[in-house]
């Protein structure tokens, strides 16, 4: 059983990569927006724990990330001032107390658009 565990969060943080990759530059995504995007709602924390095993030195935007009431919250406030200092580097406004208009800035919809014109060019015409 654990094997399967361990292959499902493998699995799980690969598709948390692939879906955090589309993020465009100057968005974000919230964790349960990613998690439903890789297909597994209510999975928001998983999200983060495939952000924080991702490898050092990683291509992997994590910093577009942030929680459903769009504020930065990474405890770790020498990680947290990198976040910030990146999204603000991309023209994301975020206010003193690290908050981020989801409303502005969400990019869901966007990976969401771009994930269906994915699969519907893997899918050939006449196949469901």
């Amino acid at each position: 059983m654990g094997d399967n565990a361990n292959m499902d969060s493998a699995g799980l943080y690969e598709e948390v990569y692939a879906v955090v990759r589309l993020i465009p530059r100057g968005m974000v995504m919230s964790y349960g927006g990613v998690a439903r995007q890789c297909g597994r709602p209510g999975r928001a924390r998983a999200v983060g724990y495939a952000l924080h095993a991702a490898p050092p030195k990683t291509r992997i935007p994590w910093w577009r990330v942030i929680n459903a009431l769009g504020r930065l919250s990474i405890p770790n406030n020498e990680l947290s001032s990198i976040q910030r200092d990146k999204l603000m580097a991309e023209g994301i406004h975020v206010s003193e107390d690290m908050r981020i208009d989801m409303r502005t800035y969400d990019a869901e919809m966007i990976v969401y658009e771009k994930l269906r014109r994915r699969l519907s060019k893997a899918t050939p015409r006449g196949h469901s």
